[in-house]
């Protein structure tokens, strides 16, 4: 946890670093283009290959609300509600999404090559020792999030299918709107 919140450091001081994305003389499409394009590769950088756990994936969201409300100078002693910042913003919550994205497209690679990452991936690697009688819950892996949906040879069939793929997790892999109760 603490490597998480060093790393947090990091990227708010990288984002802090780019003043002109705080000016109002840039045009606010461009700002978000920016945001994407250099803060977001900073913050993201080797997402491919994160366990994103509950917590993980809150401190992200609440990251990507930080850029939106330092880039739209909202401060949170204002009050705002988040779905109001991205209303102002004109943008959607979609920094998991571009993790999930950027892990679809790594995985999808690895699984169509014959090599010692798909291997080690898979565990068929000889070496490691079988760790039993852990207490908790059991660990997640990599390949975890995709095989919930489908088994692990459905994945790796569609994945040997580039066009398949991109069709599931590619271009037609949507970021998800969040519905608020009113």
């Amino acid at each position: 946890m603490k490597i998480l919140q060093n790393d947090f450091r990091v990227r708010k001081a990288a984002f802090n670093k780019k003043r002109a994305l705080f000016t109002s003389t840039l045009d606010l499409e461009l700002r978000k283009k920016l945001v994407k394009c250099y803060i977001w590769s900073i913050a993201l950088y080797g997402a491919e290959t994160w366990t994103l756990r509950k917590v993980y994936r809150k401190h992200l969201e609440s990251f990507e609300m930080w850029c939106w409300r330092r880039m739209g100078k909202i401060s949170w002693t204002d009050h705002v509600r988040n779905e109001e910042v991205l209303l102002r913003v004109k943008e959607q919550r979609n920094i998991l999404h571009e993790i999930r994205k950027r892990k679809a497209n790594w995985i999808g690679y690895i699984l169509r090559r014959n090599c010692l990452l798909q291997r080690v991936i898979e565990g068929k690697t000889q070496g490691w020792i079988e760790v039993t009688g852990r207490q908790g819950r059991k660990r997640r892996k990599l390949l975890d999030v995709f095989k919930e949906s489908r088994g692990y040879s459905h994945l790796k069939e569609e994945a040997l299918d580039r066009t398949m793929w991109r069709a599931r997790f590619g271009r037609g892999f949507e970021p998800v709107v969040r519905q608020t109760t009113k």
